[in-house]
């Protein structure tokens, strides 16, 4: 067969297999054809794509890079999903924003490269830019929804006659508004008001737009399983009934882990924690959840039985990738609250770890969860009473780890924490094993890249007002009250 055929029929090949879902066969195929025909610009950025879902990040900027020499078509779209890769996944913050501004270079009016801009600056704390950003999207498009959501959830609200209230109010008017645009400008309405002291009319937005939120995920859309997920909690239980063995010297070095509920604190923890000379912040960093769906299934039962060859080759995995982002750190940080799931693999992977579990006032928790525009995989946030059983669940499990390792986890209790800064920062501190440092005091100076709905609240001092604010919403928590089982709760 020619050369040119050979090239067609691998082409043909790699093509059915991505559109089949099959990843690695079609990066193996991919991969043939380019060493055959390097000139084939689509390919290398189909090649990137493929990488991307692999998690081979850097092999996928290679890639994108490939497709930028070779001139492809549109190349905002490349720098785009190259910053998207150095932002999301490698923390390059610095280098995410050159790409974007590449793309931008490019094409100006480039909408999804501005979105990711504003949303850069949020998380490096720019304020400023981030409103800057979001204003020229709806410079291009005043009727750009998330744009404008974005822009509200940044603003200072300066009471209930805002008018930035009343541009939300108007957009959720408009009928041709989908149900997710209606979910994104419906939580920014629902923060607005509440930050303006409207507390009921704040409830009542971020009702609508939970259902909104609902209603964008399909009419297939299973919601939250209460059965499910006490089957999964029961199942961890079984699964882990016993401490794991302890270090055999060969555990290798162990990340400080933080986990609990979200909007817990834990953003809060790690901002600490990353003020310490000793300590990288690795954010929420998806490497366990990812050995888990690639090899541990069925789960928990997988993770129980596999033996130290298995544990030892997951270890080697999540170490080699935490090194690839942080190469020389002295201790890493992974924040990812639902990691508190995996406390059970997380002591069989590395026994000497140390969790730092993140704890709230139930009632405070389970409303901010509820006001958080969350994803399909978070089907609990939509509902108060479904978010106030997964939290005590959650509880029930957290009972179970610390029944098995009451040295190896530490409650930081948030309420505590902005009530007395220094003993609570002290006694973190030292649960992981570093000295005391004043500069962990001033949390809020942090540098870093912050990619979680906290962003804006590490960046300020210490404030008390999120303790106890649920009594702003108390006439409407009886069916949350009845769910956690604190019926006669008074504070």
């Amino acid at each position: 067969m020619a050369a040119d055929e050979t090239a067609q029929a691998l082409l043909q090949q790699a093509s059915r297999l991505r559109q089949a879902g099959r990843v690695a066969e079609a990066i193996a195929a991919y991969e043939r054809l380019l060493a055959l025909r390097p000139d084939l610009p689509d390919s290398w950025y189909n090649l990137a794509y493929l990488q991307r879902r692999a998690r081979r990040f850097e092999a996928a900027l290679a890639s994108y890079r490939q497709a930028l020499e070779r001139r492809v078509s549109q190349p905002e779209e490349v720098h785009l999903n190259r910053g998207v890769i150095l932002a999301d996944h490698l923390g390059r913050s610095d280098e995410a924003k050159a790409e974007l501004d590449s793309a931008l270079a490019l094409n100006p009016n480039y909408v999804p490269a501005l979105l990711n801009l504003g949303n850069l600056h949020e998380d490096r704390g720019r304020r400023a830019e981030a409103r800057a950003a979001y204003e020229r999207v709806l410079a291009i498009d005043p009727d750009h929804d998330l744009a404008l959501a974005r822009l509200a959830g940044i603003a200072a609200i300066s009471g209930p006659g805002d008018p930035l209230i009343h541009r939300l109010r108007r957009a959720l008017a408009r009928p041709e508004a989908s149900a997710a645009d209606r979910a994104d400008l419906g939580f920014a309405l629902g923060r607005a008001l509440d930050s303006a002291g409207a507390y009921d009319e704040a409830f009542a937005a971020y009702a609508e737009a939970n259902r909104a939120n609902r209603a964008s995920f399909g009419s297939g859309f299973p919601g939250y399983d209460r059965r499910a997920q006490e089957g999964l909690i029961d199942r961890l239980i079984a699964a882990f009934p016993r401490p794991a063995a302890p270090a055999r010297g060969r555990s290798g070095q162990a990340p400080i882990f933080i986990c609990g509920m979200f909007r817990s604190g834990s953003t809060l923890a790690e901002q600490i924690l990353a003020r310490h000379s000793r300590v990288s912040p690795g954010g929420e960093l998806d490497l366990l959840p990812a050995l888990i769906a690639g090899e541990l299934r069925p789960y928990p039962e997988a993770a129980a039985a596999a033996d130290e060859a298995g544990i030892d080759r997951l270890r080697s995995a999540y170490l080699e990738a935490v090194r690839s982002i942080h190469p020389g750190a002295d201790k890493v940080t992974d924040k990812r609250p639902d990691n508190f799931l995996h406390i059970g693999l997380i002591k069989r992977m590395f026994p000497d770890a140390r969790i730092v579990h993140t704890l709230r006032d139930p009632l405070d928790n389970v409303l901010s969860i509820w006001f958080l525009h969350l994803d399909p995989a978070m089907a609990y946030a939509l509902d108060l009473a479904d978010t106030a059983h997964h939290y005590r669940e959650y509880r029930r499990l957290m009972a179970h780890w610390k029944t098995l390792y009451p040295d190896d986890i530490f409650d930081l209790d948030y309420d505590r924490l902005v009530a007395d800064p220094r003993p609570a920062i002290g006694d973190l501190l030292g649960f992981c094993g570093l000295e005391w440092e004043e500069a962990c005091l001033s949390f809020h100076a942090a540098t870093n890249a912050v990619r979680t709905a906290s962003a804006w609240q590490v960046r300020e001092p210490l404030y008390r007002r999120a303790s106890g604010r649920w009594r702003h919403y108390e006439r409407h928590l009886d069916a949350v009250r009845a769910e956690l089982r604190f019926p006669g709760q008074s504070s």
